[in-house]
């Protein structure tokens, strides 16, 4: 049996025909390739969905994630974790080789799947809902931190999470792999903090971040009214005019030698102190 005899039975059950790109050289993959950069990704629109897991999230998420193409390995096929998986009504789904799949992709293995998803536009709404927790980020440029946060984030069941001005780009390979699909799971927005701060503020929502130098404990803060908890830059935290804007500092207690937490760590300490309060404590939950 030929190798396009195979793939063609292997797609039978989900009635998909592969269209099958031998050349880096197609306009479709430089297209792709180019998502691997942000002012390409801010041009089109559009982002890199990499692997079978983060699909599977893409496509759970209807209506948010809307997946305008899909790529696999010709050698490997259809993924198999994949089978029961229902795309989009006439969405193209690619065979490529693995070589021209790793120029498409930014890992040093390329995965067997791919897909080409259009950003998710959120409105404002889920950031000033009555009673909401939201993680903002002040200048966090690591990818990984980034991803990280926003997991964290979707595990406490915050109402959203806001990238200011400097941070890393959420569409960012790296990040997206780091957020192990929580990125399709709760409206992640890139907003300026200088004007989004004010008007939190105004609609009574509290603004607090984690200082080394904070007299208050983190345990001792009280997580349940509205709040926005501020992460800030790997380095140099908070930038002055954020720690201008807030209405508390907390101090996460530590026994050990350690000197501080990275912003990853310290972030989701303290997101889950504020899921506790809001959720377990006093027989709640």
């Amino acid at each position: 049996m030929r190798k396009d005899e195979s793939e063609r039975i292997g797609m039978a059950d989900m009635d998909i025909s592969l269209i099958p790109i031998t050349s880096a050289q197609n306009p479709k993959v430089k297209a792709w390739a180019s998502l691997l950069e942000k002012k390409h990704r801010d041009r089109a629109g559009t982002f890199l969905i990499e692997g079978v897991h983060l699909l599977q999230e893409a496509l759970k998420a209807v209506g948010i994630v809307s997946i305008e193409a899909v790529a696999v390995d010709a050698d490997r096929g259809w993924p198999e974790e994949l089978a029961g998986a229902r795309l989009p009504e006439r969405t193209p789904v690619y065979a490529l080789p693995a070589s021209v799949m790793a120029k498409c992709t930014g890992t040093d293995t390329p995965p067997p799947v791919f897909a080409v998803a259009r950003k998710p536009r959120y409105g404002l709404d889920a950031l000033y809902r009555e009673g909401g927790f939201v993680v903002a980020l002040d200048g966090v440029r690591d990818p990984g931190n980034a991803g990280t946060l926003i997991r964290a984030a979707d595990a406490v069941g915050a109402d959203a999470v806001v990238l200011g001005r400097g941070s890393v780009d959420p569409y960012n390979p790296k990040t997206v792999r780091s957020t192990m699909g929580s990125l399709f799971h709760l409206p992640v927005v890139e907003g300026d903090l200088a004007e989004l701060l004010p008007e939190a503020k105004r609609r009574g929502i509290r603004l607090v971040g984690a200082s080394l130098d904070a007299r208050l404990s983190c345990y001792e803060f009280d997580w349940r009214p509205a709040c926005w908890l501020l992460l800030g830059n790997e380095s140099n935290g908070l930038s002055p005019a954020v720690s201008a804007l807030l209405d508390e500092r907390v101090l996460i207690p530590m026994r050990g030698q350690a000197e501080s937490l990275n912003v990853a760590m310290a972030g989701a300490v303290l997101m889950h102190e504020a899921m506790r309060q809001r959720y377990f404590a006093s027989g709640r939950g």
